[in-house]
């Protein structure tokens, strides 16, 4: 059974910054691309960022270029978004996702397999 589980979400201040954790089991995590897709109250999930099996590749949107970092780390099948400069703006749920796939890709039509999600709370 694949597990994805998020944790490290929060509360913050405006400037401050986040690390979230995906935790995944199930799958040959080294042989997936990962990503992080968010979804805001009342709009539609979003990709954040993606990472590809052997981390060389990341993308980013560009609402978050600049100020997050993908990462991952294969011998732990763990994937990391770090978070800095939160604005309030990054406000929202935040999910893990594994690829059908190796490369990395920004299209949730891509990933097959989701966590549940983590809040992001950022106050102005």
């Amino acid at each position: 059974q694949v597990q994805l589980v998020e944790s490290g979400g929060g509360s913050v201040q405006a400037g401050g910054s986040l690390r979230l954790s995906c935790a995944v089991s199930g799958l040959v995590f080294s042989s997936k691309a990962m990503g992080w897709f968010r979804q805001a109250p009342g709009k539609e999930r979003e990709p954040v960022a993606a990472i590809g099996f052997s981390g060389a590749n990341t993308f980013y949107a560009n609402s978050v270029n600049g100020r997050s970092t993908i990462s991952r780390d294969n011998a732990k099948n763990m994937v990391y978004l770090e978070m800095n400069s939160l604005k309030p703006e990054d406000t929202a749920d935040y999910y893990c996702a594994a690829s059908t796939y190796s490369w990395a890709s920004m299209s949730s039509r891509e990933y097959n397999y989701w966590g549940r999600g983590t809040q992001v709370t950022v106050a102005s």
